[in-house]
């Protein structure tokens, strides 16, 4: 019986192997290709890209950098803790800064 080496990375210690196929890979392999071919991948979406649905990522980069300039001034102003109040009027949306309660 050969000796282990040590020290070896994994990438080391699989150089070389090669797996055989026998039935059950062969089988799993075949299902997994049939399954492929029948349910194609669905996108699923997360509650944070659902919200960001209408917003083009010009206008998300946009309104970015205005909630930066904002903080940028609340913080020259000596407001430091604060929060976005959010309200619609009409048929726009308005976000200001409400300083929080100390």
């Amino acid at each position: 019986m050969a000796k282990i080496a040590k020290n070896l990375s994994d990438k080391d210690m699989v150089q070389g192997y090669t797996e055989t196929v026998t039935m059950e890979s062969m089988f799993l392999a075949a299902d997994e290709a049939e399954n492929k071919k029948k349910h194609p991948a669905v996108v699923r979406q997360t509650a944070q890209d659902i919200h960001l649905a209408y917003l083009t990522p010009d206008v998300i980069d946009k309104l970015g950098k205005m909630l930066l300039k904002l903080k940028v001034d609340l913080y020259q102003e000596g407001i430091r803790d604060y929060h976005i109040h959010l309200r619609r009027e009409g048929k726009n949306i308005v976000l200001s800064p409400v300083e929080a309660k100390k």
